[in-house]
C-alpha cells in the first residue's frame, strides 16, 4: 500500500497536512516541486496538491489518474476551479472548514482494496426462537470457507454472543470500547481491535452494564464492516431500536427465525410489523414444529429462505462453550451452506 502524496512548498499547509493525516492514521510522502512529485504520482494512493504549486503542477503535465485533491485556504477564489481543473482534480477541499473530509480521504486512502461486505441481519420472531445461535453458525460457517466475516451482536440484553461461541474470556474491543468514538472507523483498526478467531471477527459487550448502541456507533461499525469483510452478521435483538434500524436499513437481507407454532408465528407476524419499517427483503428461517411451510408463508406473506433443524442436546452443548458441529454432513452444517450461497455472490 502507497502512502498519500502531498504536493506543496507552502510550510503551514503542509504542517496542516500533516496534522490531518496523523489524525487518520496515515504517514504522507512530500514533494515540494513537479519533478520531485513525479516518480511518485502515480503510486500513491491520492494526491493532495497545495494550491500554491498547483499551476506548476498543472505544467508538468503529468498524468491523468483519480484520487486527485487541490487543497486551498481561501474556499470564495473564483480561480480555484481553474486550478482544479488544470491539476486533473476531482474536488476542492478547503481548510480549515474541509478537515473532516481530509481526514476521512486520507484515512481511505490507507486501506486495503475494499470488499463490499454482504450485511445480513438475524431477529427472533419470539424469544427463544434461536435466532443468535442462527446468527453464529452462519457466521462461523462463512468464516470456515475462507470469507471475512464480521460478527456483530445488537442486543443489549442477550447475555453475550461471544459466550454463545465460548470466547467471553478473549481479549479485544467491546462494544464499550466503541461507543465513544465519533465519525469514521478504520476496516483495518476495527479488524486489529476485535477478538478474532481465524476469518470469524467479533463484535460484543462486555461483561459489566450495557448501554445501548448508538445509532451512529452502529452506522460507523457497519460501514467499516462493509469495507473490510466478506460478510457481516448482525444479531438483533427483537425490539428495534436506532442501532437495529439502522442495521436493518442497511442489510441486503434479513433473516427472521420463526418456530413452526400457533404462538410462535403470531409473535414473528408482530415482529416482521416492526421490522418491514426499515428493511424491505425480510425471509423466513423456520424451525420444524407442527405447522408447515405453506401456512407459515400465507401468515406471514414472505418467502422461506430455508430450515434450521432442530440438533440433539443443543443446550448442553451451548452449556459447554461449544457450538454445534457445522461440517457438509451435518444438518446444521448443510443449512447454513445453503443460506450462504443463495445470499452471497458467487
Amino acid at each position: 500500500m502507497h502512502r498519500p502524496l502531498v504536493i506543496t512548498e507552502d510550510h503551514d499547509l503542509l504542517d496542516d497536512l500533516v496534522r490531518i493525516a496523523a489524525a487518520a492514521g496515515a504517514q504522507l510522502d512530500v514533494a515540494h516541486t513537479p519533478t520531485h512529485a513525479r516518480p511518485l504520482w502515480s503510486l500513491a494512493s491520492l494526491v493532495a496538491v497545495g494550491d500554491d504549486v498547483a499551476d506548476s503542477v498543472a505544467a508538468a503535465a503529468p498524468p491523468a489518474r483519480d484520487r486527485v485533491l487541490l487543497v486551498v485556504r481561501e474556499p470564495d477564489d473564483p480561480d480555484n476551479w481553474r486550478k482544479c481543473v488544470a491539476v486533473g482534480a476531482q474536488a476542492v477541499v478547503a481548510l480549515p472548514s474541509g478537515e473532516r473530509r481530509l481526514v476521512e480521504e486520507f484515512a481511505d486512502a490507507m486501506e486495503p482494496e475494499p470488499r463490499a461486505g454482504v450485511v445480513l441481519c438475524v431477529i427472533g420472531g419470539r424469544g427463544g426462537a434461536g435466532a443468535s445461535v442462527l446468527s453464529s453458525c452462519l457466521a462461523l460457517k462463512a468464516s470456515q470457507e475462507r470469507l471475512r466475516t464480521l460478527l456483530i451482536d445488537a442486543d443489549p440484553l442477550g447475555g453475550g454472543i461471544d459466550a454463545l461461541l465460548g470466547h467471553e474470556e478473549s481479549g479485544g474491543a467491546r462494544w464499550g470500547d466503541l461507543v465513544a468514538r465519533e465519525g469514521r472507523v478504520s476496516s483495518t483498526a476495527l479488524q486489529t481491535a476485535l477478538p478474532a478467531f481465524g476469518e470469524l471477527s467479533v463484535l460484543s459487550f462486555p461483561r459489566r452494564e450495557v448501554q445501548p448502541i448508538p445509532a451512529q456507533a452502529m452506522r460507523s461499525v457497519l460501514e467499516a464492516g462493509h469495507r473490510g469483510f466478506d460478510l457481516v452478521v448482525v444479531d438483533l435483538p427483537r425490539h428495534v431500536d436506532p442501532a437495529a434500524a439502522e442495521a436493518l436499513a442497511r442489510a441486503s437481507t434479513t433473516f427472521l427465525v420463526v418456530t413452526a407454532d400457533v404462538r410462535g408465528v403470531l409473535a414473528a407476524a408482530q415482529v416482521l410489523a416492526e421490522t418491514t419499517h426499515h428493511t424491505a427483503d425480510v425471509r423466513a428461517v423456520v424451525r420444524p414444529g407442527v405447522l408447515d411451510e405453506e401456512v407459515i408463508t400465507t401468515s406471514l406473506h414472505i418467502p422461506v429462505a430455508g430450515r434450521l433443524p432442530d440438533h440433539p442436546r443443543l443446550t448442553t452443548t451451548l452449556n459447554h462453550g461449544e457450538l454445534p458441529k457445522l461440517g457438509p454432513r451435518t444438518p446444521l452444517g448443510a443449512a447454513c451452506a445453503s443460506l450462504l450461497r443463495d445470499l452471497l455472490p458467487t
